[in-house]
């Protein structure tokens, strides 16, 4: 079984990536013109408009984000971590990707962009590494 801890890390990150994987399926221009949504278009500021790009980026938020929550709720350890590594192999390329091309970004906006994504680095690490929770076996069997 899983730990709250565990829980709570995959709810977090699965919430945040629901949200992140709707807003370009009901909104493909106003998530590529206006994400994050409180600062400067980020999207936008990368390149030119691809309906294409957003919707997959979309439709794959979502589903890492329904296998995140569906995981914190299943309970399992072998799920977590298996969720934990989907999100990684989303996350850390997609980390990457940005390190490299943030340059045209006020300074702020970098720090937010990276930070922000060392987030989705980071908490699926911390699920890998979080033990489970150890069930205890009667020693005592009952007819």
């Amino acid at each position: 079984m899983q730990r709250t801890i565990t829980r709570i890390l995959l709810i977090l990150l699965g919430l945040y990536t629901l949200v992140q994987g709707l807003w370009p399926l009901l909104d493909p221009m106003g998530f590529y013109q206006d994400f994050p949504g409180f600062r400067h278009g980020w999207v936008s500021m990368d390149g030119p408009y691809n309906e294409h790009f957003i919707i997959d980026f979309g439709g794959l938020s979502l589903a890492l984000g329904a296998m995140l929550v569906g995981a914190a709720v299943m309970g399992t350890t072998t799920v977590a971590r298996l969720v934990a590594v989907a999100a990684l192999l989303f996350a850390v390329p997609h980390l990457v990707y940005h390190a490299g091309h943030v340059g045209h970004y006020p300074q702020l906006d970098q720090v937010l962009i990276i930070g922000g994504l060392a987030v989705t680095v980071l908490l699926p690490l911390v699920v890998l590494v979080v033990p489970g929770r150890r069930i205890e076996v009667s020693s005592t069997a009952t007819p």
